[in-house]
């Protein structure tokens, strides 16, 4: 075996990625074909494993395989101005400031409804019954908070 030949297992290793992953991003064709041992073993170079971790650096900032996939592409083409990369992490930092944004109104809902609980027992958890939709004390519609408003989830 050539000295810069890595086995999957080896690959795996040099890459933290599990086996399972370089597989299927083979087949997904994020990772070319690899070549084959006589004894049938996957066989990776260089410039596979410089790939995989490219592939995993892009997966860690949250692309999908569809924009790794296009981001692979566009690096294949080292020639062509950037103006489709920028773009393309243009629209992802959108997304990512979407969902933080979407993550801050859930973290005040849960602070709301955590403001609803007075303690006692989960009969009288106004939690369960916020999240329930109904109202020991009253029918649909939420339980009480502390200052008697309705505890109603948006």
């Amino acid at each position: 075996m050539n000295a810069s030949a890595y086995t999957i297992g080896q690959l795996a290793k040099a890459t933290d990625t599990k086996t399972v992953t370089i597989r299927y991003y083979e087949k997904e064709g994020l990772l070319p074909t690899s070549m084959r041992s006589a004894s049938g073993y996957r066989l990776y170079g260089p410039a596979e494993r410089d790939r995989l971790l490219f592939v995993r650096r892009a997966r860690t900032l949250g692309f999908s395989l569809e924009e790794v996939r296009e981001l692979l592409g566009l690096a294949d083409r080292q020639q062509a101005p950037c103006d489709a990369v920028d773009s393309l992490v243009a629209e992802h930092l959108q997304q990512v400031r979407q969902r933080l944004a979407d993550l801050q109104a859930l973290e005040g809902e849960l602070q709301r409804l955590l403001a609803c609980c007075h303690g006692g027992t989960i009969s009288e958890c106004r939690i369960i019954e916020s999240l329930a939709g109904v109202s020991t004390e009253g029918g649909v519609g939420g339980a009480l908070t502390a200052a008697g408003n309705r505890c109603v989830p948006r």
